[in-house]
């Protein structure tokens, strides 16, 4: 597939840096590397060319151009690349120049991974991993997003396609052929043992989905406890900054404070929360609500006192804090923390990592990470678990393994995706 214009953009950040590429697409790049370079370099080979302004001959830098002939480029269309100096003058006056061009027009965002998707150099779960590399913030939604992105589902799912397939031509034999002699005869058992190691596994990729897919949303700990007990100067202390006001009023924390961190390579959401008490005025009672509500979809709570008092939910996990151990000490069973002189704060950091990782996994075994791929696999399960328990006539046996096909074709992008591209492609940065 090509697209008949040429798309643009720049593939760096914006401003001011050593270096800025400019990605070129379509099949009018060639023409606008030579309108700009006055040659085309040798085919994948990084070449230095002297760049101007092909209106009025005015030199914009001096760089690195590349040229990647189609089919075989990442876009699977003809496509240069420039590395040129990062000034903002540089990349607006080479941008400019190219928008002069015929045939040419900045890029939408997403693209030219769009391009790459349409002409099959890479398949839907790979884009969206690409979406959620660009978004990665710790080392374990990097290692999982680079797992997926390098294809570890794709190759996952074609060999269940291969399997389900095998198992579809041996139900069509018997259906078409059962009348041959030279046709052996069909075994329920045998169709049974092809398709049980497939069910096993795909059911196993299901069991670690949760994790996968709360690694890309992050591990949430709310922070609970009675007004005054510490909960703003803690999560001040844990993410180094002046992010709650801590004053010795109490109810001063109205409404929910998060923080987003890096422990251990996880992504954690740390929430401060309005002291639980009997609230003195209306703002005080709404934020209090919304501190039970939130405690609903957490994952963790540290529950802070400074005395044994005992948590308020036994129904959430929750790590037992006792702060302000500078003027008493700990209570047995709790973490005691000073979060003045960081006393304990590495200990109940690492006490939280243990929480976050039993959920999150390290991302080293990702496959099932989006609510998307989840949904098509368990309709895959479904319909090959009714093919090996063998009930109903053959010629419904054969649709449950089209359907089971169907449905993991929908996650790689090989069928019936054309409501969701819009969706995934859009959130990619301009230039990817």
């Amino acid at each position: 597939m090509t697209s008949p214009d040429t798309i643009f953009a720049l593939g760096t950040g914006a401003g001011r840096s050593a270096i800025a590429i400019i990605r070129i697409s379509g099949p009018g790049a060639g023409e606008a590397l030579k309108a700009l370079a006055g040659r085309l370099p040798e085919p994948r080979r990084a070449t230095f060319v002297v760049l101007r302004d092909p209106a009025s001959g005015d030199m914009l830098d001096r760089g690195i151009a590349l040229f990647f002939p189609g089919p075989a480029s990442s876009t699977g269309e003809d496509y240069a690349e420039l590395q040129l100096h990062g000034g903002s003058a540089v990349i607006e006056g080479t941008l400019a120049a190219l928008q002069r061009l015929p045939g040419l027009r900045p890029a939408e965002p997403g693209e030219f991974a769009r391009r790459g998707f349409a002409n099959g150099k890479l398949d839907l779960s790979q884009a969206e991993a690409l979406a959620d590399l660009i978004d990665a913030q710790t080392e374990g939604q990097r290692r999982q997003a680079l797992r997926v992105a390098g294809g570890a589902l794709r190759r996952k799912v074609e060999g269940w396609r291969g399997a389900l397939v095998d198992a579809l031509a041996l139900l069509e034999v018997e259906l078409d052929f059962s009348d041959e002699a030279d046709v052996g005869g069909f075994s329920q058992a045998q169709l049974g043992e092809m398709l049980s190691p497939v069910a096993e596994d795909m059911r196993a990729a299901l069991q670690i989905a949760p994790a996968s897919e709360r690694m890309r949303d992050g591990f949430t700990v709310i922070i609970l406890g009675r007004p005054n007990v510490g909960k703003s100067t803690l999560i001040n202390a844990l993410t180094q900054r002046d992010l709650a006001i801590v004053s010795a009023i109490p109810g001063t924390t109205r409404d929910m404070i998060e923080a987003h961190l890096d422990i251990g390579g996880l992504p954690v959401t740390l929430i401060d929360t309005a002291g639980l008490r009997e609230a003195a005025d209306e703002i005080e009672r709404i934020g209090v609500d919304r501190t039970l509500a939130r405690v609903e979809t957490a994952d963790l709570a540290l529950w802070l006192s400074d005395a044994a008092e005992p948590p308020p939910r036994s129904d959430i996990e929750t790590i037992h804090v006792a702060t302000k151990t500078d003027l008493r000490p700990a209570v047995d069973a709790a973490i005691g923390v000073c979060a003045l002189s960081g006393e304990g704060l590495e200990t109940l950091a690492a006490a939280i990592e243990a929480h976050a990782r039993a959920r999150l996994g390290d991302g080293v075994a990702a496959l099932i990470t989006r609510e998307r791929h989840r949904l098509a696999l368990e309709q895959a399960v479904a319909s090959v678990e009714t093919v090996i328990g063998g009930a109903g006539a053959l010629e419904l046996l054969a649709e449950d393994l089209r359907r089971a096909g169907q449905a993991l074709g929908r996650i790689v992008g090989a069928v019936d995706v054309e409501d969701v591209l819009d969706a995934v492609f859009s959130r990619f940065c301009i230039g990817k």
